[in-house]
Parts: structure tokens; C-alpha cells; sequence
């Protein structure tokens, strides 16, 4: 089959390799679209030590059943379906519980660590267990479901706090997390969503997909204007920190009203500072928020209904061979990119 594979860092090359085989509870997918996540482009230069070459990356993705494993009791050949991103192991106790995402033993699609090595879904096929499966609701196109892995990464987020009808949120970091969140907000009740940024070109994007305000971070008076928009001048009922560096996390904590809450969902500095008497003094519940725990088939009815536009979010989307060119470009931070989807047709 053919598969980008990540050979060094930096260097992705289209080659044929062998494929997967199917075990007796998995399917073997023929895949059809596969986007593109910021984890993968830190994997290309090494950034993230949890994509050691060689691996095929990808695991935001949709395909059609190829072929069942014997004891698949659920699927056949010809569903179109979606997977989560993570195989979790169904027996610790935090998959007991239903909390998958923090499952023990957990192992990421198109990760290669020292733990562990799974190839990913830049590729014609894969082969996944049958529980992490997810049919598509026939309106639901193959490209709308590469992007249901981010949106419940989102969903997750945002469902950590409780955005009640005619709530104030703020959603601090626009990046393709936080457009979904800012739309899941405003599809929840949210009668204020304000988006921040320090890119102009995302606040007028934001606007576009259902903030109803955008505030630009870089000037000095941001959180007041900020607060500026919310009931009062008392602040915002849910900050959600889709970013995850102290400039974020500050502006969310003193964001927030009074018993507001602030959601953590973006982690790129490893440590931040706390304004604990902030957060103590105005009585602030704090939630991380770690990738999804099997909310598929909520984000799969939302973009059926049209709650969500997923599409919108979409730059391009270019043939598999295309895929290095398209994730250099995306690497290279070139303006106007958001998430591209590699298709195998």
C-alpha cells in the first residue's frame, strides 16, 4: 500500500510498504481522508520525542471496512466509519470508569515513542480494533469526518466546564481547537462568545464561525476590553485556554467572574505560573482537559445537524503523494492554513 511515511526528521517520503494485517477484533479500513493535526507537524522535526522515525503519522482519519476479523460481531465490509485517535486497553481502572483518555495504557495512532511504536493513517489502509469504531450518518462526507478527532478534543474541553444557556465564554487561542470550541459554545446556549488571538486574520475568521466578538491579545488594554463585553464588566462565566502559555492562562484566570470557571485544554509550555490569589479569592474551578473520551458519536450528530461547520475549517485538501510539500508549508507557518486533510482516491 501506499503510506507517507516520516523516514527523518523533516523528511516525508510516499512509498510503497507492506499492508497491515488484520487481527482476529479488528477491521482493516481502507482509508479515504486523513487531516493533518499540529502533533504531526511537531513530530516532522522531532519537537514533540513522540514521533521517532520511521513511522507513518496520522490519526485524525475515515475510511470504508475492507475486511472483519473473525470475532468482530458489530461491523462488516463496507461501513463507512471513523476511529478514535487512541486504543485504549478496556481494563485499567480509568477505562472501567469510562474515562479512556486517561486510560494506562493508552497508545496514540501514528506515534512512535520509546514506550511504543503505532503506525498511523497517512496511508491507503489500516487496521484498528473494532471498539474504537464509529459509523457516519449518511450525510456526514468522508472529509467532514477526518475532522471529528479535533472536534471532540474540543468537546471534551469545553463539556469540562458548564457553558449554560445565555453564558459568556471566552476562548482564548483561535487555532482550529479553538474555532470548534467557540462554535461548540455557541451551538451549547452561549449567548457571548468572545475570541482571542494575536493573528487579526483568525479573529476575522472567528467572527465568521460564530464568535460574536473578537479581541486582539497583543494590545496592552486586551483584558479590559475584554471584560469590557461581558454582563457588567464582571467578567466571563468560562474561559477556555486553547493555547497553554502563561500570557493565555493569566488572561483566562483574570478573565473570569466571579465562581467562573477556566478550562485548560492547549499545554504548550510544560509549566506555567498560577495567580493563586486570584483563583482562590474569586473562587475559580480550574479543569484540564486531556483529548477526548468517546464523544465521536456527539460530534458526528452535530456536524449531521449543522451545529458545527468543520468544513469551513478546511484549507485544502491534496492527494497523499502532496502530503510533504502541504505539511512543510504548514510547518513553515505560511498565513491561511488551517487544517489539511491528505485524501487516498
Amino acid at each position: 500500500m501506499r503510506a507517507l511515511v516520516l523516514k527523518e526528521y523533516k523528511k516525508l517520503v510516499c512509498e510503497q510498504i507492506p499492508t497491515p494485517d488484520c487481527g482476529e477484533g479488528e477491521v482493516l479500513i481502507r482509508l479515504k481522508c486523513c487531516a493533518v493535526c499540529g502533533s504531526d507537524v511537531h513530530g516532522y522535526d522531532g519537537s514533540t520525542g513522540r514521533r521517532i522515525p520511521p513511522i507513518v503519522m496520522g490519526h485524525e482519519a475515515s475510511g470504508v471496512i475492507e475486511k472483519v476479523g473473525a470475532k468482530v460481531k458489530n461491523y462488516k465490509p463496507g461501513d463507512r466509519v471513523t476511529f478514535d485517535s487512541t486504543v485504549y486497553c478496556n481494563e485499567c481502572e480509568m477505562c472501567k470508569a469510562g474515562r479512556v483518555n486517561l486510560c494506562r495504557n493508552r497508545r496514540v495512532l501514528g506515534v512512535s515513542c520509546d514506550e511504543y511504536r503505532r503506525d498511523g493513517a497517512f496511508a491507503e489502509y489500516i487496521a484498528v480494533p473494532e471498539y474504537i469504531l464509529y459509523r457516519l450518518p449518511d450525510n456526514v462526507t468522508f472529509r467532514q469526518a477526518a475532522m471529528v478527532e479535533p472536534l471532540s478534543i474540543a468537546y471534551h474541553g469545553v463539556t469540562r466546564a458548564e457553558i449554560r444557556p445565555g453564558a459568556t465564554v471566552a476562548v482564548v487561542g483561535v487555532g482550529t481547537i479553538g474555532m470548534m470550541a467557540l462554535q461548540l459554545a455557541k451551538s451549547m446556549g452561549a449567548a457571548t462568545v468572545i475570541a482571542v488571538d494575536i493573528d487579526e486574520k483568525r479573529l476575522e475568521m472567528a467572527l465568521q464561525n460564530g464568535a460574536t466578538h473578537a479581541v486582539n491579545s497583543r494590545e496592552a488594554d486586551a483584558l479590559e476590553r475584554l471584560r469590557a463585553l461581558t454582563p457588567g464588566g464582571e467578567g466571563v462565566d468560562v474561559a477556555v485556554d486553547a493555547t497553554g502559555i502563561q500570557a493565555t492562562a493569566d488572561l483566562c484566570v483574570n478573565a473570569a467572574v466571579l465562581g467562573g470557571q477556566v478550562v485548560f485544554v492547549g499545554n504548550l509550555a510544560a509549566r506555567i505560573e498560577i495567580p493563586l490569589q486570584v483563583v482562590v479569592t474569586r473562587e475559580l474551578s480550574l479543569f484540564g482537559s486531556c483529548a477526548s473520551a468517546g464523544e465521536y458519536d456527539k460530534c458526528l450528530a452535530l456536524i449531521a445537524g449543522g451545529q458545527v461547520d468543520v468544513d469551513a475549517l478546511i484549507s485544502a485538501a491534496v492527494p497523499l503523494e502532496e502530503g510533504a510539500e502541504w505539511i512543510e508549508r504548514v510547518y513553515r507557518r505560511e498565513p491561511g492554513l488551517y487544517k489539511i486533510v491528505l485524501t487516498m482516491e
